[in-house]
């Protein structure tokens, strides 16, 4: 078979049998030669691309894998990048913490080698510990960078590497894109020190702890609600995940004191037996947490990813049946409790504000507006949250962000999402619901009532390889030469070019610049309040169509629309939608 695979592949390949790697690798490569299978072409075809957000891909040997050579040449960039930022000072220092991934502690001493190596000093966790704590950890002890080593929901066979600049959140334009130079500039792994100094190693673990849950508890706006219904029934799952580890002692730390576990998913594994995947966005990874609410009468369901940045919930409807929210719905109960909460303890100055990503639900907008809120609408990705938080930092309040994709921050003390703190404030909202005998289902209906009913849902379009990757760009440049003026017989009257950072009001000709960086993003937003938005996904071969309208809801009236007639109606509005743009 190997006489079929690029000579290229095979002079790549061999570069690996050298004696600069290990007798492991070494055997493996040896391996992959001689079956000369796909596996030796997926391996070594190209290198693994350390991007924006650090590097993730498969595990093994290769160039295309993450492996000890793949980590240490991008830490080697990172470390190179450091010592030019930050040649001022006198020592600098990065923390590293990682999840609950297989070969996570070997990843995360290789980087803690490379950088001590070079002179840093490590400040590294002494078992896993969620991503939100390593980005506290950055900001608490005066770090220049983080490392988490994660591969976020991705599935068992991935591991990743995302890294945090000093003020703990990813990295951003440019600071993002300096590293990237430095890394692509370390060509072998001979060009790497692994060599580490264990005088400038120190672990770090439950002193972080508690002061990462000290400074979250002041974040809870009702803490006599909480101690009035402490013995509120909630079901909590880590998924395997590091959420083990701290969201039941945040939870406890507010003041509940009725955490029902899933047994079997409290266990640490990167493996995930009991889940297809380990993602609080797929029903599935949600079933024995409910299963487990339906069998004690819990109230709550709540799931954190393996690093425990996203929280996915499920709630009791009016039918007593335990249903899914979707991160728009969740946020929406977030931000009207805390901004309600603020609004009655008189915390609102004027100078407060939230911010939110550009395809997240728009209802997020409407409550900021109520309260009198400024806001801000980012790019996709927290990262572009926490750059506005560093930007407004000592002239705004920063008060709560979030994302579609199930991501949450309340506070500043953290610069990404938060599924810790997510969980506390979820259960405290679902407390003040409780309090005026409400469920949470049936505040975010009243949310619904008041500011109107958003339906969101998400269809992605699959185009592999080249010709895939040129029919992705000719439909955006098919609505971005052409764009329509009706849509689902309603008149088109704004649209937004974020890769020409063009806003056109249709209605009244005007153009306005769109301040933020550029991104191949294309939104529409109908005289309905409905929006669509596109976007060629960045990490895999397909085009996002992000849908969102608005119909009403007013379950009061002598002729009621239900929750379920407003989705239903909302969901036709849709797929009317989707016929008219011929996707």
């Amino acid at each position: 078979m190997i006489k079929n695979i690029d000579p290229k592949i095979i002079a790549k390949a061999e570069k690996w049998l050298t004696e600069e790697f290990d007798a492991t690798t070494i055997n493996e490569v040896q391996r992959m030669l001689d079956e000369g299978s796909d596996e030796l072409i997926d391996s070594f075809y190209t290198d693994l691309e350390f991007g924006t957000g650090g590097l993730r891909g498969i595990m093994g040997a290769g160039t295309n894998r993450m492996n000890k050579y793949t980590v240490g040449m991008a830490t080697q960039g990172f470390a190179n990048y450091l010592k030019k930022q930050y040649a001022d000072l006198t020592q600098i220092s990065v923390a590293i913490a990682y999840d609950c991934r297989n070969n996570n502690t070997f990843f995360a001493n290789t980087t803690a080698n490379v950088l001590t190596g070079n002179g840093i000093k490590v400040y590294l966790f002494d078992e896993l510990r969620p991503t939100p704590e390593l980005s506290f950890a950055v900001r608490q002890l005066n770090c220049q960078g983080g490392i988490m080593i994660t591969a976020s929901h991705n599935p068992k066979e991935y591991n990743g590497y995302k890294v945090y600049g000093d003020d703990g959140g990813q990295l951003v334009s440019p600071q993002d894109k300096m590293v990237i130079e430095e890394v692509r500039k370390i060509t072998n792994p001979s060009e790497v020190i692994f060599q580490g100094n264990p005088t400038l190693m120190e672990n770090i673990g439950n002193q972080i702890d508690e002061l990462y849950l000290n400074r979250m508890k002041e974040e809870s706006l009702r803490p006599d609600l909480i101690k009035a219904n402490k013995d509120f029934k909630m079901v909590y799952t880590p998924i395997h995940g590091t959420g083990v580890k701290l969201v039941p002692d945040a939870l406890r730390k507010f003041g509940f004191a009725n955490i029902i576990a899933v047994e079997a998913q409290n266990v640490v594994d990167g493996n995930f037996p009991t889940v297809h995947s380990p993602n609080p966005e797929e029903p599935a990874a949600l079933k024995m947490a409910i299963d487990k609410a339906e069998e004690t009468g819990a109230d709550l369901v709540m799931a954190t990813d393996p690093d425990s940045d996203r929280v996915g919930i499920a709630v009791r409807d009016k039918k007593g049946e335990m249903v899914l929210l979707n991160g728009n719905q969740t946020a929406s109960l977030l931000f009207y409790y805390i901004l309600s909460q603020y609004k009655e303890n008189q915390k609102l100055t004027g100078n407060e504000f939230i911010v939110k990503t550009v395809v997240t639900s728009e209802i997020l907008i409407d409550i900021a507006k109520e309260f009198g809120l400024e806001y801000f609408d980012v790019l996709t990705g927290f990262k572009y949250i926490a750059e506005i938080i560093r930007r407004e930092e000592g002239r705004k309040k920063f008060v709560v962000g979030g994302e579609e994709s199930y991501g949450y921050l309340i506070g500043d003390f953290v610069r990404d999402k938060d599924a810790v703190i997510s969980c506390c404030m979820i259960a405290e909202t679902a407390v003040w619901a409780a309090s005026q005998s409400k469920t949470l289902y049936e505040l975010l209906e009243e949310i619904y009532a008041k500011y109107g009913f958003y339906h969101e849902t998400l269809k992605s379009i699959v185009r592999k390889g080249k010709t895939g990757a040129e029919e992705i760009q000719a439909l955006m440049d098919k609505f971005r030469q052409a764009p329509p003026t009706i849509i689902a017989n309603e008149q088109v009257t704004d649209i937004k070019d974020y890769e020409q950072q063009i806003h056109k009001n249709i209605r009244t000709g005007e153009s306005f610049k769109i301040d933020l960086p550029k991104s191949n993003v294309i939104q529409f937003f109908l005289a309905d309040g409905s929006k669509i938005t596109m976007r060629p996904s960045g990490t895999e071969p397909k085009i996002k169509f992000y849908f969102g309208v608005k119909g009403k809801l007013d379950p009061n009236s002598t002729n009621p629309v239900t929750m379920e007639m407003a989705r239903t109606s909302a969901q036709e509005k849709i797929e009317w939608i989707i016929k008219d743009l011929g996707i």
